[in-house]
């Protein structure tokens, strides 16, 4: 495979970027209980973005590992997961707020504590929505990769500590043009008191088209439709 683009992503550290279908995107934890927070988008319409409500249902599940896809809101597959060494990544708690994160950790400015200042998940993504021509409008739930969160009988959700070892990983395949927004911050519901500092290291590598025969397809009947339509968009496009 050919490697395409790399970055070590330091604790609290956002980006944003486009990044063309058909890529490898591969996340490695370098050091336990790390937490990158990811948002999609379609790169010619942002309108299109990742729809948690249907990725879910659609294959009967609250969490995502191989052979999942993440589904935008009109059917579409944006990206697929076609390597995980954990088995579960969580999508239902978000992202953490500049109060929750000044409460748990203390409270941190910009102003005050400058590059060392605590960043909250929130913060970060609508700063990276602006650079994109959004805005919190189109802020919509996040994945987040490395975190194992789940329901208890009661309603209640847990967050398994030492869930994510160091050296972990999960990669994801591009299946349309994305607007990638990634935002290394704690999982809300992580109860340590003091600022989890784990680096997250992101490759990408060109990868091949995906074809009908593939897992992340044949998953589920959902997952077949969403890449029909998905080849049926770019076709139209001429693409």
């Amino acid at each position: 495979m050919k490697k395409v683009w790399s970055k070590v992503f330091r604790p609290g550290e956002k980006w944003s970027g486009c990044i063309g279908r058909s890529k490898y995107v591969r996340f490695k934890a370098l050091g336990e209980d790390a937490n990158m927070a990811l948002l999609l988008y379609n790169m010619r319409d942002t309108s299109e973005r990742y729809n948690m409500p249907d990725t879910l249902k659609g294959q009967c599940t609250a969490h995502l590992t191989t052979g999942n896809v993440l589904m935008s809101d009109n059917g579409r597959v944006l990206a697929s997961i076609v390597e995980d060494s954990l088995g579960w990544h969580d999508t239902i708690t978000g992202l953490t707020t500049r109060a929750a994160t000044d409460a748990k950790y203390g409270e941190s400015t910009y102003q005050r504590d400058r590059n060392d200042w605590l960043r909250s998940g929130m913060e970060n993504v609508a700063m990276e929505l602006e650079r994109n021509d959004m805005s919190l409008r189109d802020l919509v739930p996040c994945v987040n990769l490395f975190s194992k969160v789940y329901v208890n009988e009661d309603g209640s959700m847990h967050y398994e500590p030492g869930w994510c070892k160091e050296g972990s990983t999960v990669t994801l395949r591009t299946e349309m043009d994305c607007i990638v927004i990634l935002s290394n911050t704690p999982n809300p519901l992580n109860p340590a008191t003091t600022y989890p500092a784990v680096p997250v290291e992101v490759q990408v590598f060109d990868a091949p088209a995906t074809d009908l025969c593939d897992p992340c397809v044949t998953h589920r009947p959902e997952n077949y439709r969403a890449f029909e339509n998905t080849r049926e968009y770019y076709e139209l496009l001429g693409l």
